[in-house]
């Protein structure tokens, strides 16, 4: 019967340990890389990677650069099997402290563990900083073989799937997938970010208004659609062997044009299954007219699976149809003096445009019951225009005949500024007392 792989694990590890408690670090290195390998087939990825680091370790105190860099990767790759890619993106950075001291395959390796690091934060939706990083190490590497490197073009091809919402550029990764000449799990760290990238591309998000038109006194009710449909899709597809079990929409901002505001956002955070749909509904509130008023684009924050992030922008722009309120007269009126039975008293009549629009070719008629007699001034009333915020008064001295309960109404007739006719009554009641 063959010896337990753990047990010798195990005593790899603890000579390593030994050795390195007494500054031996040419065995250190060489029996923590060696438990570290172990532990490694055997699964345990989260020992095999502390071994890894004390490798690195060792081998960093030795000043042997290029044993140092694999002994990081290998602790990187041991991190991505545990889908810990903040520290494989850690480690993968760390090896590029070395690769200048390196006698050869300078280029390769600063473009490699560059484009590892830029991979672990596509999974965070970190990928701004991933280009920053490239774009420091190019400096570095020869112009010719930087633009020709497999893995720079694999970069570029995300990039542009984003940005274009294309797939084909995700369809050419996936086919040029051996000449990354990338480790299993680095094939792994590869193909979630595929799944991510298809997920970003695929999710399909429209955005709807209630109507067609609005006044600077509505409400506007704004949907957006989201259908994951396609997530069912890529969860088929056997190339990548994952399944996507559930999408989470964290929050979602929109751009307003500066006369819109948002009166009422959606409830976050969202969970979604693969094949749901969701409408967010959005309030908004017009507060005076602009010349291009506009909804959009919108940026949803999204969560898959609990460990990949990524910000989704959409281009979708709406512009409402936006038109003045039809004008609104206020029409009061007002007793200047006590009325008494038998005695003409004046009463005030008040009409105020408070709206926005210009209230045109006013007309007014008052109708009172007979029992208060008119003595002095017009029942009728015309004017051109009651612009917006202006008002206009008149008097009318009235007798009444006898005591009771009366109402007085008045009839108002105008155009708005599109020439619309509008008509509107409004009633008084007045009472005379003996």
């Amino acid at each position: 019967m063959g010896k337990d792989p753990r047990i010798n694990a195990q005593k790899e590890l603890d000579k390593a340990e030994l050795y390195y408690g007494a500054e031996q670090f040419r065995k250190a290195s060489k029996y923590f890389n060696s438990a570290g390998n172990e532990y490694f087939k055997l699964n345990e990825y989260k020992i095999a990677r502390e071994c890894f680091l004390y490798a690195s370790k060792a081998f960093d105190i030795m000043h042997r650069n290029f044993p140092t860099i694999e002994a990081l990767r290998n602790a990187g790759d041991s991190s991505l099997l545990i889908d810990e890619f903040w520290d494989s993106n850690r480690y993968f950075k760390q090896t590029l402290r070395y690769v200048p001291f390196l006698k050869r395959d300078n280029d390769l390796n600063y473009i490699l563990f560059a484009s590892l690091s830029f991979l672990c934060l596509f999974l965070e939706g970190k990928q701004d900083q991933g280009l920053t990083l490239l774009k420091d190490i190019k400096k570095n590497v020869d112009n010719t073989y930087f633009k020709e490197a497999p893995l720079i073009g694999l970069v570029k091809d995300l990039i542009f799937s984003i940005r274009n919402r294309n797939l084909n550029y995700l369809d050419k990764i996936e086919k040029n997938i051996q000449k990354y000449q990338l480790r299993k799990s680095e094939v792994r760290l590869l193909k979630n970010v595929l799944v991510l990238a298809r997920t970003h591309v695929s999710l399909k998000t429209d955005l709807n208004l209630d109507k067609d038109q609005y006044t600077t006194k509505d409400i506007i009710s704004l949907s957006l659609n989201l259908n994951t449909k396609p997530l069912l899709e890529i969860s088929q597809n056997s190339f990548y062997d994952y399944k996507i079990k559930e999408l989470k929409i964290n929050g979602i901002e929109l751009a307003l044009s500066d006369n819109i505001l948002t009166q009422k956002k959606p409830s976050f955070p969202v969970s979604l299954k693969p094949g749901e749909e969701h409408i967010f509904e959005f309030l908004l509130k017009p507060n005076f007219q602009l010349e291009n008023p506009f909804i959009g684009p919108i940026s949803l924050s999204c969560e898959l699976d609990k460990k990949f992030i990524f910000f989704r922008e959409d281009t979708q722009i709406i512009k409402p149809n936006l038109i003045s309120p039809p004008p609104s007269l206020d029409i009061s009126m007002k007793n200047l003096r006590p009325p008494l039975i038998g005695q003409s008293f004046p009463m005030e009549f008040l009409i105020e445009n408070k709206s926005e629009g210009d209230a045109l070719e006013l007309e007014c008629n008052i109708e009172f019951p007979k029992e208060l007699k008119v003595v002095r001034g017009t029942i009728k009333k015309q004017i051109y225009s009651l612009s917006s915020n202006d008002n206009m008064s008149w008097e009318i001295s009235l007798k009444p005949i006898e005591a009771g309960d009366y109402n007085i109404m008045m009839e108002i007739k105008f155009k708005d500024p599109d020439q619309n006719q509008i008509e509107e009554t409004k009633n008084f009641p007045f009472s005379i007392k003996l």
